[in-house]
């Protein structure tokens, strides 16, 4: 079996569509989107609808919509809730579809829409994740949201874990530097991985909020075995 090609993005600025079009597209954006979206589903959220921009965040919630918006983790005015993974809770969002808009993770899951499939990846659901992707067989880019189009430690550990879990289940190869980089970056991290995104600027950021409550579970492995992944605009979950 042809071995298939595990690419990795650093930042926005750098993503190609074009070069994509055949290839999984998983968005990852640990602190705290793709974590939020992952939890999201474990509680039994119907559908989400990213969107990119605060004002049609604000029209959705104009039409009865549950709107999860926030800018530099802040939740917005009109907004039902922000993006912390603890906002999400079943009482919320089960059986919901909810509109969600935030900084970083949502504008790339549109960014990325020419993509052959496009899914949501944290450490909550690597293991689930990566199997899922096993089964595609087809290429792979790891997209990580990054802050405001800059690099971030926490989404480049995460790729690394995963493209690290691909290799290792010989479906995969690489002659990509920046997951090269990104899995020796896990390597690094993987000994004592909450330690380590101590030192992500990120962390620094959601402290001087208090928004670092939901740090450590954003950085628990395998929480829940749901695979957001998107369909007609909407991501649902991957066995509906």
């Amino acid at each position: 079996m042809t071995k298939r090609k595990i690419e990795t993005c650093f930042s926005p600025v750098l993503y190609q569509p074009e070069e994509h079009m055949n290839s999984i597209v998983v968005i990852i954006d640990v602190l705290r989107a793709s974590s939020a979206i992952c939890t999201a589903f474990a509680n039994g959220a119907a559908a989400i609808l990213p969107v990119a921009d605060a004002d049609e965040a604000r029209l959705y919630k104009s039409k009865g919509y549950l709107v999860a918006a926030e800018r530099d983790g802040f939740v917005l005015d009109f907004a039902d809730f922000g993006n912390s993974p603890f906002n999400f809770t079943r009482e919320k969002v089960e059986g919901k579809t909810i509109v969600y808009s935030t900084t970083n993770g949502t504008g790339v899951i549109n960014q990325a829409s020419a993509a052959y499939a496009i899914a949501v990846g944290s450490f909550l659901n690597m293991k689930a994740l990566t199997e899922w992707i096993i089964r595609q067989e087809r290429d792979l880019l790891l997209f990580c949201a990054g802050w405001k189009n800059r690099f971030n430690l926490e989404d480049t550990v995460c790729a690394g874990a995963m493209a690290s879990k691909l290799m290792d289940s010989g479906s995969f190869t690489t002659i990509c530097d920046s997951t090269l980089a990104a899995m020796d970056l896990w390597t690094l991290a993987m000994p004592d991985l909450h330690a380590y995104i101590e030192k992500a600027a990120q962390r620094t950021r959601l402290r001087d909020k208090k928004l670092d409550d939901c740090l450590a579970f954003c950085l628990t492995v395998d929480f829940t075995e749901k695979v957001p992944v998107m369909k007609n605009g909407f991501l649902v979950d991957n066995i509906l």
